[in-house]
């Protein structure tokens, strides 16, 4: 603050004071030490120093009054504990020796405005009254009391009443020491730097009331403070930590007015009951207005349904609670740690109308506490309420309970003693009394002290102040419970910077031991990530992390890496399992035994054509180029062998080198032996010679040429994309991952499979049309019938293979089904080759031998013309003549 605005403030305070001081009536000569009396409406005792005191004698008055009802625990016995411990340092002769600390104690009547007006009386001193203008009536100058000097003040309260109290007595430099002030707005030493409180901030206390809402496990709860600085900054407070904690959200903060309405706490609870989920209400308010919240949440017969989580302003008290036990059950309050002061229950309790005549209010206290009447007038006839004999005793004739601040009440009065005392050692050493370094008592000089103090409290527990005049955080945690029918606060916990809570001997509304929820969302299902309510952080949607996504944390989904499925509730990721075409499949058996079948039966051809190899059948069809032909045969039948190994370096090699290879030599022979009947038919349209490269070395000559082709074609591949096997993750990615597959294949495409195919299919498809060509020829010349047969048969069964193959491509079983086809395709063409072409020889070497017998030699030239003749009358029907002279042509011609 500006020193001219503190000037400005302090002057009109002044003009204040002055003015009510005149008003001041005489308060009639000094009493000896030690006595109280009453004064305007307060407590003054006597003393070489004064203390100001304030406390809530009365509650807040209404229709306009400024106080109400006593306040018998709240008041009485935090006055009384200020009382006693004067009395306790004034009778220490190692504090503040031959020095009598005296006081002036007001009543606040819980009312911050109420309090300010009070609290003049602290600071009238501190005004200098020109009185020389005044004079009585007889003309004679007034007789005026000086009042004594306030050097600190033990208050106040409540908090709201604390600052506006703060707000005067920092301008005439007065220290302030609050015995249960703890609205952390009072920790702004800018502002309240005269303020100091043994008591700890909420602060702390809202750090401690989140750390019990996170060990409760809820994380979504309301508040409720009254008006005024202590509701208000409480709740704020708690709002930051638990942001700056995380984990705790605030459903909604709800305030009670400072004069509330009729219907207003029924209203409360109505909106409260908005956000149903929210079970927990953190409660900062006075307890006039905890009881009366608690009422309206029985007349909405909501008994059970929210759990209430109070602050020290409700602490262990019986007043907010009284005849409402089954509302406030499983409440859990919060004070800061505290032990009751034996020393101070034997002085209450004997306390009487006779030994307590200091306390002006001690008879109003008698009256309420005892229900009796000290007045006789004061009895109405009729009236249940008898008069008071004196003889009552606190405790005996009433209960009796210390209230919880007792113990600080008395901590900031020796805070106070000890900051006079050692400002009394350093400044008077030596002296005896005051000394006037210390007369008047400089209040910047005291705060130092106090600031500095650092001693064993009236419970033992330290009394220190840190730099913004704040104790440490020490708190006790209670819970409301009812066991046996009989209510009671029941220790659960304590916090000291750190939470120390029993959950296990907590009970909750119905004395049931399930602890009780209050969250917004239920918590997500692993595999489930959190979806946030927009502005609410705990308040979600679970979706689920589907496909192929995995839990990543709690609020993010992940796909899984290629090679990887999640597990059954998608937490984590998974390999994919890897297959491959078993030998012990049924999509394997099947060409497994084709093939089997179909080498034993080639082999056996073989075996026959080489134990017969110059029986005139086995030459007449041409030895060299069928055993090239049954070779190919051979390498279609072993090609299944290859499909169906499990695919490496050396299987997927050899797969690009056999696959297409068998039936390159297949067709080539066949094209070769096509292609060799047809020239000599067209050549003998045209003359009586035989036509170029018909011989058995050309023929072979022709065929390797043929194949060479196919085998370079490999070889390029081999160089362009060396040959090796994957892994196809993509082929069966199911939508279900639960059935995804990683299939071990090699590195063939269907497009690589065709192009190594589509040479074999030109030789074929060429070799079907030289067979069409040749269909007319005789039925006796060899084999041009059993040749057009098998490429009419061949062609059918690639046609089929194609749509298979291709139609497949989408389904989960690709990889059977086309290996499947693939090689029963292959397997069927070579079945074909060998039964048209080679099983009826066989046949007639092996059971008709008298047929495997030489025909009649005519010359080359002879056999041509006949051959001519006979293609000459071909064309009419049914006429055939010299037929065997074109078998004859061209067995003579393979044989040459």
């Amino acid at each position: 603050m500006s020193g001219g605005y503190f000037c400005m403030e302090r002057l009109s305070f002044c003009l204040l004071l002055s003015a009510w001081s005149w008003g001041w009536a005489p308060g009639g000569a000094a009493k000896p030490k030690g006595q109280g009396y009453p004064h305007m409406n307060s407590i003054r005792i006597d003393g070489d120093i004064t203390l100001g005191g304030l406390f809530p004698v009365h509650g807040r008055g209404a229709e306009g009054k400024p106080c109400g009802e006593l306040k018998k625990e709240k008041g009485i016995h935090r006055l009384e504990a200020m009382l006693f411990a004067l009395d306790r340092i004034n009778n220490d002769p190692d504090l503040l020796p031959n020095i009598t600390l005296g006081a002036r104690i007001l009543d606040t009547c819980s009312r911050d405005t109420h309090a300010l007006e009070q609290s003049l009386t602290f600071v009238q001193a501190l005004i200098e009254k020109d009185s020389t203008e005044v004079r009585c009536v007889n003309g004679g100058p007034p007789i005026i009391t000086k009042p004594e000097r306030v050097v600190g003040v033990i208050g106040a309260s409540g908090s709201s009443v604390s600052i506006m109290v703060a707000n005067i007595l920092r301008l005439f430099k007065i220290p302030q020491i609050s015995y249960a002030s703890t609205a952390p707005d009072l920790s702004d030493n800018s502002r309240y730097d005269f303020f100091s409180r043994v008591v700890p901030s909420d602060t702390y206390q809202a750090q401690a009331m989140v750390d019990i809402v996170k060990a409760l496990k809820w994380n979504y709860v309301s508040t409720l403070a009254s008006e005024g600085s202590y509701g208000e900054s409480g709740v704020e407070a708690f709002i930051q930590k638990s942001r700056e904690d995380g984990g705790v959200c605030v459903a909604q903060s709800v305030k009670i007015p400072r004069e509330p309405k009729p219907g207003e706490f029924d209203k409360i609870i109505r909106r409260l009951l908005e956000t149903s989920h929210a079970r927990a209400v953190i409660i900062f308010a006075n307890e006039d207005d905890i009881r009366r919240v608690l009422e309206a949440a029985k007349r909405a017969n909501q008994t059970g349904h929210f759990i209430w989580m109070g602050s020290d302003s409700w602490g262990s008290k019986i007043a907010p609670v009284l005849h409402l036990e089954e509302v406030a059950e499983g409440s859990v309050t919060i004070l800061p740690k505290r032990v009751s002061v034996k020393g101070f229950d034997r002085y209450f309790s004997s306390r009487t109308l006779d030994n307590n005549r200091r306390n002006i209010w001690f008879a109003e206290f008698w009256e309420d506490n005892f229900h009796c009447k000290l007045s006789r007038h004061a009895l109405k006839k009729g009236s249940s309420i008898k008069k008071c004999t004196n003889r009552e005793r606190i405790g005996q004739d009433s209960s009796y309970e210390q209230e919880g601040k007792v113990q600080f009440v008395i901590d900031a009065v020796y805070a106070m003693g000890h900051a006079l005392h050692n400002m009394h050692k350093n400044l008077c050493p030596g002296k005896v009394g005051l000394c006037p370094k210390m007369d008047p008592v400089d209040g910047v000089e005291l705060l130092k002290y106090i600031r500095n103090v650092n001693f064993s409290g009236i419970a033992g527990t330290p009394v220190t102040f840190n730099e913004n005049g704040d104790a440490p955080g020490r708190y006790d945690i209670y819970q409301y419970q009812i066991r046996n029918s009989t209510p009671e606060y029941k220790v659960i916990g304590q916090w000291t910077d750190h939470l120390h809570l029993n959950v296990e001997s907590m009970l909750w509304p119905g004395g049931g031991l399930q602890l009780p929820s209050s969250i917004c969302s239920l918590p997500c299902k692993p595999g489930e990530r959190k979806k946030l309510v927009k502005g609410i952080p705990c308040c979600w949607h679970c979706e689920r992390c589907d496909g192929y996504q995995y839990q990543l944390d709690e609020f993010h989904c992940k796909r899984c890496r290629f090679n990887e499925r999640p597990n059954e509730n998608h937490t984590s990721c998974t390999p994919i399992p890897i297959i491959k075409l078993e030998w012990s499949s049924p999509w394997a058996v099947v060409p497994v035994f084709i093939a089997i079948v179909g080498i034993i039966a080639t082999l056996f051809v073989v075996i026959t054509f080489v134990r017969y190899n110059d029986t005139p059948i086995v030459k007449a069809s041409g030895r060299e180029l069928s055993y090239v032909l049954l070779t190919g045969i051979f390498l279609c039948y072993a090609t299944t062998f290859l499909m169906i190994a499990e695919p490496d370096l050396s299987t997927c090699s050899l797969r690009r080198i056999f696959l297409g290879l068998g039936m390159s030599i297949s067709y080539a022979a066949l094209l070769t032996k096509t292609n060799r009947i047809y020239r000599i038919f067209e050549q003998g349209k045209k003359s009586v010679s035989a036509p170029r490269f018909i011989s058995p070395a050309s023929q072979l000559v022709i065929t390797f040429s043929l194949i060479s082709l196919q085998l370079v074609g490999v070889c390029i591949w081999f160089i362009v994309d060396p040959s090796h096997s994957v892994i196809d993750y993509e082929n069966q990615r199911t939508t279900n991952p639960h059935f995804a597959r990683g299939i071990l294949k090699c590195d063939i495409s269907d497009l690589s499979l065709i192009c190594l195919l589509g040479y074999s299919m030109l030789l074929m498809v060429t070799c079907t049309v030289y067979a069409i060509k040749t269909r007319g020829v005789p039925e006796t010349f060899n084999e041009a019938k059993p040749i057009g047969f098998t490429m009419y048969t061949t062609c059918i069964v690639w046609l089929a293979f194609i749509p298979i193959f291709f139609g497949t491509s989408q389904s989960a079983e690709k990889m059977y089904i086309q290996t499947t086809t693939l090689t029963i395709s292959v397997s069927l063409s070579a079945s074909v080759s060998l039964g048209m072409l080679y099983m009826p020889k066989v046949y007639i070497i092996l059971f008709h031998p008298e047929q495997n017998v030489p025909k009649r030699k005519r010359s080359l030239k002879a056999v041509v013309t006949a051959a001519t003749m006979s293609n000459k009358f071909s064309q009419k029907a049914g006429f055939r003549p010299n037929g065997e002279a074109k078998s004859e042509l061209c067995e003579n011609l393979e044989t040459q």
